[in-house]
């Protein structure tokens, strides 16, 4: 039986990590994993200070990689960012402008992943190929904007539900 062993961790789980734990029981690795590499996340949002509603614009943090849709800088980026916000259990419940499509929301919210996301599809490119990623719609990083700039790029994709 020396070759069962190879032949049982090659079986794809019958129930994922992400339907069976907790976000708090997850490993760190598990945890990273669940980021989708959307890159919404860190587009610019502006707060209106009245009402406290918050916008996105199609403008990426200065880390925002546009093409690859991650951090360039990941280990170091709230050194680098001042507003960089660190996501854990906790903030992700409190989080209200995390984009519905957010497998941390998701989760968070008692939902599943998308067909998209790469710990279904097993591909990194599908959250692409489906038109959820910031690919091709950054206008650019943040610090070639001014503030009535950024007002002028508010757009409202990155708060959409794609279709199942």
């Amino acid at each position: 039986m020396p070759n069962a062993a190879p032949m049982i961790r090659s079986q794809p789980e019958e129930h994922p990590f992400w339907r069976t734990k907790s976000l708090e029981a997850m490993s760190l690795e598990e945890w990273e994993s669940l980021c989708d590499g959307c890159g919404r996340c860190c587009l610019v949002k502006l707060e209106d200070e009245d009402s406290a509603e918050v916008m996105y614009t199609n403008v990426g943090c200065t880390l925002l990689d546009d093409q690859t849709c991650r951090c360039r800088d990941y280990p170091n980026r709230q050194a680098k960012v001042a507003d960089c916000v660190r996501l854990t259990p906790q903030a992700v419940r409190s989080l209200s402008w995390l984009p519905q499509t957010c497998a941390y929301r998701l989760l968070a919210e008692g939902r599943d992943l998308y067909w998209w996301h790469p710990l279904v599809s097993g591909d990194p490119e599908t959250v692409h190929a489906a038109g959820i990623s910031v690919r091709d719609r950054v206008a650019g990083p943040e610090e070639n904007f001014s503030i009535a700039e950024l007002l002028e790029r508010i757009t409202d994709w990155p708060m959409e539900h794609p279709e199942d």
